[in-house]
């Protein structure tokens, strides 16, 4: 360890003049070693990643030269703790690439990306470390470790097989050059479908095209024609604007048009990602061949919950047996209800949404229109954090002095109820250009310990919510609500983490586990006891009616055979992607609509693709693992009927949703921590009982 820290002192003093000028490279002097926003530029991201690396690279050779005997503490502590400054570099440059891009981050990220590729490969394919690290690990059972230990061994240890360890030294090379190309890929893909959502825009300048629109919505369309020096109204591809179009314009003829182009993003045109999608299987297939896998998805599943490509299809076909029958009299209900009021022909899917919305106001007397009122942004994020206190006894404290990468994020700081400071928290709500689509949770930062100093997680979560308007505040509708718990259920598995190995704390758990904290809090959002807490109308100050409650509550599982079926879709045509042997002789488009065939609702459209423009398997981190969604679901629908059973604010329930689940990270098999939660495995039945499509 000695000689490690030499090594490191030594280049730290030898690089010093350089990181004075960059902030990427210096220990921000700002509290909790907030980013310093104000003072990074993009031209300082290069020579960060360039001199980060360097620094991670000497810190590899100082373990590599220790001329003690390999032990848990030389070897693989020390590995540990290498790279901590590339780390930090790489928390903010990825981050804010996907939240607040442009051309030359995307120059910068090509470069990165291969440098970064090169780094990994001297990791992993270095044979003087992996010498050590199998040393230490054949005599793992005479160390003494613990639980923890053990398990950060074990995960070196595969980590270097399944990074090509044992390959020799032409299969490391292809290795690496596959890699490297898989990476660059993947950056392409997320590109073309940022750059085709960003080119279609929807200009309406006569107002008899705005019919059935409500006002919020003509508002914001409003705004967005002016923020582009547009007359009119205009409507892109962004869900905020895409949504509520298809929702309740009376348009049919509008509707196709914005749904045709939704749903061949970056397929065919300047942007295209067909034969990229082609690319990323073939070279998944490639390395999963290297490394002594049939399939990608045999590699990725191998530390998961769900272990093997078998398991997860037969999830996957026990959820869509019952479901399926479900789903379609969903669909035939909307049918028979457009038929009913004049509709003629064929419902096409630019008319489900449209349809859907106006059956269920009707049944339910219902609609985003009636329930955004009452969700003011202010007032929710007050409820969302607010919920954290009556669960967690966490605070919230704004922190408007700390630096942002953005005049709309927003920073909190957190604090346990004790006082003790647990986290920063950065929020940045609305959809912008410069943003991709969706909402994500990620950290700048993550919690760890080293050298018996710790370092609390900077925690950040990315939304695309509806902007206020000249006339309006933000008003979310329920879905949106329902995202913004999901997400923070993620920031709060990384707001209280706790551990010494940055590698297995908070979020940094088996993906098919990851999305039970962010899945179990949309519960909150159906149940009147919190929505009567915060719910008020943002002119008149009116808590929300119980008789809204109650439609809220009534419609909760409303299409649930239809949504079911669609994300059941969406893990089908994951896992036939990533079970390939080799590439099919069909066309990208054509292989996916033969995948979705047996569960298809609606008519299959010539011109539509969803794998070109599927950015958690392209370019996420969600190959082989989109059916962990639906997993997930089935682990919260269990863990929640506890709390339902003893109250949905019950401090001793969540009390030990924290202790076993929220804080321990991956420190022990993600099937143990559940279970020493619940008591017992999960079963798929209880997300069926929960949807109403199956009855106990």
């Amino acid at each position: 360890m000695k000689r490690l820290i030499t090594a490191a002192a030594l280049l730290t003093a030898a690089l010093s003049s350089c990181k004075m000028e960059n902030p990427l490279l210096t220990e921000s002097p700002l509290q909790y070693g907030a980013p310093q926003f104000d003072k990074i530029k993009t031209e300082h991201y290069l020579p960060a990643f360039e001199q980060s690396i360097k620094e991670a690279k000497a810190e590899i050779d100082a373990i590599v030269a220790n001329p003690d005997a390999p032990s848990f503490e030389n070897t693989i502590e020390a590995l540990e703790d290498a790279g901590r400054r590339l780390e930090r570099v790489s928390g903010i440059f990825f981050n804010i690439l996907e939240a607040d891009t442009n051309e030359e981050l995307q120059e910068i990220a090509e470069k990165v990306s291969p440098m970064m590729n090169e780094y990994s490969m001297y990791v992993s394919l270095n044979e003087k470390l992996f010498e050590r690290v199998k040393a230490v690990y054949q005599t793992r059972e005479s160390l003494g470790l613990n639980t923890c230990q053990l398990r950060l061994l074990d995960n070196t240890y595969k980590d270097f097989t399944r990074g090509g360890a044992n390959l020799s030294a032409a299969d490391k090379e292809t290795y690496s050059k596959l890699s490297e190309e898989l990476a660059l890929l993947s950056l392409d893909f997320g590109k073309n479908v940022l750059a085709s959502t960003n080119d279609f825009a929807l200009v309406l300048t006569d107002e008899s095209e705005l019919e059935g629109l409500p006002d919020f919505v003509i508002d914001a369309g409003k705004q967005a024609a002016e923020e582009k020096g547009k007359e009119g109204w205009l409507f892109d591809l962004s869900y905020p604007s895409y949504g509520p179009f298809m929702k309740y314009s009376t348009r049919r003829d509008l509707r196709e048009k914005l749904y045709m182009a939704y749903n061949s993003r970056a397929f065919g045109g300047a942007h295209d990602n067909s034969q990229v999608v082609r690319d990323i299987v073939e070279h998944r297939i490639k390395i999963a061949n290297l490394l002594g896998y049939p399939t990608w998805a045999d590699y990725e599943l191998e530390e998961r919950m769900v272990k093997t490509p078998a398991e997860v299809n037969g999830f996957l076909k026990e959820l869509l047996e019952p479901s399926l029958p479900a789903a379609r009299a969903d669909v035939k209900a909307i049918e028979d209800y457009a038929h009913a009021h004049g509709f003629e022909g064929t419902i096409m899917p630019w008319d489900f949404s449209f349809w859907s919305e106006k059956y269920k106001a009707e049944t339910y007397t219902l609609s985003d229109a009636d329930l955004k009122p009452y969700f003011k942004l202010e007032n929710c994020i007050d409820a969302v954090l607010g919920l954290a206190t009556k669960l967690y006894g966490l605070q919230f404290t704004p922190r408007p002095d700390l630096p942002v990468y953005h005049k709309d994020v927003k920073v909190f700081d957190v604090c346990d109820a004790d006082g003790k400071h647990l986290a920063l928290f950065y929020a940045d709500f609305f959809p912008r250009p410069s943003k991709r689509g969706g909402a994500w949770m990620t950290e700048f930062r993550g919690q760890s310990i080293t050298d018996g100093k710790e370092e609390r997680p900077l925690v950040s979560i990315v939304t695309n919510f509806s902007k206020p308007t000249k006339s309006d505040p933000s008003l979310l509708t329920h879905d949106e609500l329902t995202t913004f718990l999901h997400e923070f259920g993620h920031s709060l598995h990384g707001m209280m983490a706790e551990g010494k190995y940055g590698s297995m704390t908070g979020t940094n758990v088996a993906q098919d586990f990851v999305e039970l904290p962010s899945q179990i809090m949309e519960n909150w959002a159906f149940e009147p006891e919190y929505l009567e807490t915060f719910a008020r109308h943002y002119k008149t100050g009116e808590i929300i009616p119980k008789e809204l409650i109650d439609k809220i509550v009534a419609a909760k599982n409303y299409l649930s055979g239809y949504a079911q079926v669609r994300q059941l879709d969406f893990g089908m045509l994951d896992m036939a992607w990533h079970s390939l042997k080799e590439l099919p002789a069909c066309s990208t488009a054509e292989f996916e609509k033969s995948v979705l065939k047996a569960s298809a609702l609606m008519p299959q459209l010539h011109g539509t693709c969803i794998s070109t423009s599927f950015n958690h398997i392209f370019s996420g981190g969600y190959s082989a693992g989109y059916y962990s969604y639906k997993w997930a679901e089935v682990l919260e629908a269990d863990a929640f009927s506890l709390f339902q059973e003893k109250g949905i604010f019950n401090t001793e329930v969540s009390g030990a949703f924290r202790r076993e689940i929220l804080s321990k990270g991956s420190s022990d098999d993600e099937a143990v921590l559940y279970r020493n939660f619940r008591g017992h495995d999960p079963q798929p039945e209880a997300l069926l009982v929960k949807l109403g499509i199956i009855t106990k």
